[in-house]
């Protein structure tokens, strides 16, 4: 979630998901912090907005209130998800993959990062290195979420220019 919206404890939500019509009054939802503490949530009324979702929950009725959810993300029960069609794939299920550049293991899914460009950006870390790897139909072969396993073609140099700085690096930088 964004930011509040409103003085009642409305909050505004930037939707990941095609599937904007499905929300509804009582629908049951979770509330992910940054800290990784989850708080359940049932939607009492919602409009769209600007280009996002305004939502106002049952028992988030000020903005101190509806204050403590922001940058929580949003998550739909597993349950109660909608059924994807061919290829599609939640963005939750990427978290936990294990990322191949052809056969060669770049490392996992630690998080999807959203708004730096047209295509999200998996956050892979390995041991103590991290890449910004983007998630585009072009460098796609495969995703299988049951087995855990994203499988890329990426660009010559890709992995290379987003990797983080050796220590003789940092030190040139420092000069």
């Amino acid at each position: 979630m964004l930011k509040t919206q409103g003085r009642r404890g409305e909050v505004a939500a930037e939707l990941h998901t095609q599937l904007d019509d499905r929300f509804h009054q009582g629908m049951q939802l979770s509330a992910l912090a940054k800290d990784g503490t989850r708080r359940d949530l049932q939607i009492e009324q919602f409009w769209p907005h600007q280009g996002r979702l305004v939502l106002k929950f049952a028992g988030v009725d000020s903005i101190s209130d509806a204050e403590a959810l922001r940058g929580a993300e949003l998550q739909v029960p597993r349950e109660q998800r909608a059924q994807l069609a061919p290829g599609w794939t939640y963005v939750g299920d990427l978290v936990g993959c294990v990322v191949f550049d052809g056969n060669r293991e770049v490392g996992t899914v630690q998080d999807v990062r959203f708004g730096a460009g047209e295509a999200p950006l998996l956050v892979v870390k390995a041991q103590a290195k991290e890449w910004e790897i983007p998630y585009a139909e072009a460098y796609l072969e495969s995703v299988d979420p049951e087995r855990k396993q994203i499988r890329m073609q990426l660009p010559e140099g890709l992995l290379e220019v987003n990797a983080p700085l050796s220590p003789e690096e940092k030190q040139q930088q420092r000069r």
